[in-house]
C-alpha cells in the first residue's frame, strides 16, 4: 500500500464541466499518489470518464483547478497532458494492427538513422528492453499487433506509454473483454508499474477487477463524487452499494 502522506502525483479539485445545461462532472476532487491504483467507479453516465477527460486534455473543465507534484497545471489539449507525463491508455488501445512492436511503440515518434531512415533496429531493440521490464514473457517482437493476445496487446501499449516517461496512467476498462490468464498478466503489468512508482487512474465498472487492482477507490453517481475508500476496508457489497445508493456505508465514512 501506497503512503498517502506525501505530494499527490496528481490532484483535480472541484472539477465542474456540463454540456447544454447538464452537470456531467459537479464539484468532484480526487487524487492519486505515486506507486497506487486508484479506481474510478460508476454506472455508464456516472462522470468517472468525462473527469479523467478533463486530466488527459480531452475536455476542458468549466471550473477547479488541476495539480500535478502540487503545482497547478495548464491542461488544455492531449499535448499539454503528456508535457506533464500523463498518458492515456484507451479500451481500443489505438494500435496499428498491421504493424509490429516496435513500429507501435514508436508510431509518429520513428528512431532514425544519421541518414534519415527509420531506424528499425534501434527500435526493436528498445522495445525488447522495456519489455524486459514490464513483461520478459513477450516473444512476439516480429509479429503484427493483430497476431497477439489482448494482453500482449496491453503490453504493447502500457510500453509505449512508460517509454516516453509516462509518470501518469490512465487505463480505461484494461482487462475487459479479457480471460482469466490474460486479466492475470494485467493485474502482473499494474504491479510492475506500481513498484516503479507511477500513478494509476483505472475506469471501471467491475467492482471485483477494482477490488482486485485498486488501493483507493473513487465512487461516482450522476456528476457528483459519493466518496473515496481504501479499497482494503470495503467489500464487494461495499462498493456496490456506494454505486447504486449513492452513499458512503457509515463504516467506512472519514
Amino acid at each position: 500500500m501506497t503512503d498517502n502522506t506525501g505530494t499527490p502525483l496528481v490532484e483535480m479539485r472541484n472539477i465542474s464541466i456540463s454540456f447544454g445545461g447538464i452537470h456531467a462532472v459537479d464539484d468532484v476532487t480526487v487524487d492519486l499518489y505515486p506507486g497506487e491504483v486508484v479506481g474510478l467507479l460508476g454506472h455508464n453516465g456516472a462522470g468517472k470518464s468525462t473527469l479523467i477527460k478533463c486530466l488527459s486534455g480531452a475536455y476542458q473543465a468549466d471550473s477547479g483547478d488541476i495539480y500535478v507534484n502540487g503545482e497547478k497545471a495548464t491542461i488544455n489539449n492531449p499535448r499539454d497532458a503528456r508535457s506533464y507525463n500523463i498518458e492515456t491508455i484507451y479500451q481500443t488501445l489505438a494500435l496499428a494492427d498491421n504493424l509490429d512492436a516496435a513500429s507501435n511503440l514508436f508510431l509518429g515518434r520513428e528512431l532514425l538513422t544519421a541518414a534519415g531512415f527509420v531506424d528499425q533496429a534501434r527500435m526493436e531493440a528498445e522495445t525488447r528492453k522495456i519489455m524486459a521490464r514490464l513483461n520478459p514473457n513477450f516473444r512476439k517482437f516480429q509479429a503484427p499487433v493483430s497476431a497477439l493476445s489482448g494482453g500482449q496487446r496491453q503490453s504493447v501499449a502500457i510500453a509505449r506509454a512508460v517509454y516516453f516517461n509516462a509518470r501518469i496512467l490512465i487505463m480505461d476498462e484494461p482487462t475487459a473483454a479479457l480471460g482469466p490468464q490474460e486479466t492475470q498478466m494485467v493485474a502482473e503489468l499494474i504491479q510492475e508499474l506500481k513498484r516503479q512508482g507511477l500513478g494509476i487512474f483505472l475506469i471501471d465498472h467491475d467492482v471485483h477487477q477494482v477490488k482486485r487492482l485498486c488501493d483507493r477507490a473513487s465512487v461516482m453517481k450522476n456528476g457528483e463524487l459519493v466518496g473515496t475508500v481504501k479499497v482494503a476496508d470495503a467489500s464487494e457489497d461495499d462498493l456496490l452499494a456506494m454505486i447504486i445508493l449513492g452513499k458512503t456505508p457509515a463504516h467506512l465514512a472519514a
